[in-house]
Order: C-alpha cells, then sequence, then structure tokens
C-alpha cells in the first residue's frame, strides 16, 4: 500500500493511492490518528490498509497537494558517502562506520512542490536517495532485525549547499536551509517493495540521467544503518533515516552542475516511486 500525506482547502489529511486517485483515511481514521505518522506510531497501517482495500478513491490528486509522508518526524537522519562510487567522486577514506548528519523536519517539502535555491548561494546541488520510515522503534537494535522495525520507504531529494556545506567540518548549515529537500511522493510499505536492495535508483535533472545504481550497491546496508543509529540514540515510529547517495553528484562533475531556477529534479526509485520537484529561486 502507498500512504500520502496532504493539505486540502486548507486542512492537513492522510490517505491512500487507489485508482489514481485518494482513499481520505482522515475521515475513516481521524478519531483515532491526527496524521500519518501518529497511524504508524499506533500500529495501524494493517488496519489503514484494511479501510482502503477495494474502495474507490475519495478524492483526485489534483485536489490535494501533497507533503512529505510523515510531516512532522521527530528525527531525520541522513548517511553520508555510502556509495563506493561517490566516496571516490569525493575522495574520502575508508571508514569502519556510516557518517551521520540532521536535518530538519522543516527543510523538507512534499513531492509536486517547489525546492528552493536560497539567495546566499548558487551552489546547490542534488542527492538523489532512499528514505525509510521507521515503524516500530527501539534502542540498540539488531542488525538481523533491523528491517522488521521499517514501515516503509519514500524517494528522498538531499538538497545540499555546498560552499555552506564546506564552512567547517560539519554538514549541518549546507542540509539545513528551508524547502531545499524533496521526500515523497508516497510511504510505500515494504510488501510492495519486496527486496528493498534490489531497488534502482535514478536521479535526473531536465530529464538528463545524473546519478544512476542499484541499492544493492551501499556501503552501509540498511540493517547496518538502522543498528548503528540506534545504538546511539533510540528511534521511534515515524522518524526517518536517508539511506546516502550514489556517485554523480553536481559539485563532482566538470564542469560542475549547480541547480537553478526552473530546474526539475526526478528522484526515481523503482517501486518505491519517483519524486519530482522544480527549484525555486528564492526571492
Amino acid at each position: 500500500m502507498q500512504f500520502i500525506s496532504f493539505v486540502r482547502c486548507g486542512r492537513t489529511g492522510f490517505g491512500a493511492l487507489a485508482g489514481g486517485g485518494v482513499v481520505d483515511l482522515t475521515r475513516r481514521l481521524g478519531h483515532r490518528a491526527r496524521s500519518l505518522r501518529h497511524v504508524v506510531a499506533l500500529d495501524l497501517l494493517a488496519e489503514a490498509a484494511d479501510a482502503a482495500a477495494g474502495r474507490a478513491p475519495d478524492l483526485a490528486l489534483s485536489d490535494v497537494t501533497l507533503l512529505p509522508p510523515i510531516p512532522d518526524p521527530g528525527k531525520v537522519l541522513c548517511v553520508g558517502v555510502n556509495y563506493e562510487m561517490h566516496r571516490r567522486e569525493t575522495k574520502r577514506e575508508v571508514v569502519g562506520h556510516p557518517t551521520i548528519f540532521t536535518r530538519f523536519a522543516d527543510t523538507l517539502v512534499g513531492h509536486g512542490a517547489a525546492v528552493v535555491k536560497p539567495a546566499a548561494s548558487d551552489r546547490l546541488d542534488f542527492e538523489g536517495e532512499l528514505a525509510l520510515v521507521i515503524g516500530r522503534g527501539g534502542r540498540n537494535i539488531p542488525e538481523e532485525s533491523a528491517l522488521a522495525h521499517v514501515a516503509g520507504y519514500a524517494p528522498f531529494m538531499d538538497g545540499s549547499v555546498r560552499d555552506w556545506q564546506r564552512h567547517t567540518g560539519q554538514f549541518t548549515p549546507g542540509k539545513n536551509f528551508p524547502a531545499t529537500g524533496g521526500f515523497g511522493p508516497a510511504l510505500v510499505t515494504p510488501d510492495e517493495i519486496g527486496d528493498v536492495t534490489a531497488l534502482p535508483i535514478e536521479t535526473r535533472v531536465n530529464g538528463e540521467v545524473m546519478q544512476k545504481a542499484s541499492l544493492a550497491d551501499l556501503i552501509f546496508s540498511i540493517p547496518r544503518v538502522i543498528a548503528y543509529v540506534s545504538a546511539f540514540t533510540p528511534l521511534a515510529p515515524g522518524d526517518v533515516i536517508a539511506t546516502g547517495t550514489p556517485g554523480g553528484v553536481g559539485e563532482r562533475r566538470e564542469p560542475p552542475v549547480w541547480l537553478k531556477d526552473g530546474d526539475v529534479v526526478e528522484v526515481d526509485v523503482g517501486r518505491a516511486g519517483t519524486l519530482r520537484n522544480v527549484v525555486l529561486a528564492e526571492g
């Protein structure tokens, strides 16, 4: 099942994609769950899927504005340099542990929304990724059971303001300008994904392929990342982990490719969906 969060007539809601439209689960589960994150936290995804199964859409997709699938995560954690080709193009040393940095929830926009190129920089870069959403929380989650803690997956575009990222050894400023990251369109449950390592990942800018890899190419696997992260911080339902970007980022091209006003960025992750955002220059 594919679950979405949306705004309609000024009100937020959540639902499931079905029949080319939206089954409005806010009407059916809203008395118990305030948001899709709340559905995940209350372990109601299976009930939500049953409520949507076989129903005709209540709404057309054109009736709603998509939000990030989880608009209100408690944590957004990102893995850096997690594909070998990207490690080589950035000339990073081989390391024994994942590189982890954080994003703020208010830096993310949904599918179809504008990603904002900040006025402070002309070096906005693209990074296509697969994100996962935690379904069952925990601390010190064993690697062998880590996938059982995943509620679902979605494409992610970790827009990076490179000059601000390089001001110091800390990534935080360059990763947290408002509306620089895309997330969506939907939370796709693991039963629809199958073997997550078999997923392809491709990033296109104005239709041109910039990044192309497979989730099998991750240096640190999804179970390894979940186990590592949960060793230092408890994970809660609705927390988001972006798993890293392949090689081919704009900064490392000759000449560099920076996102500009009007560019269209697509992150295609096979069964997990395709995220599409247009770049809008701030101001």
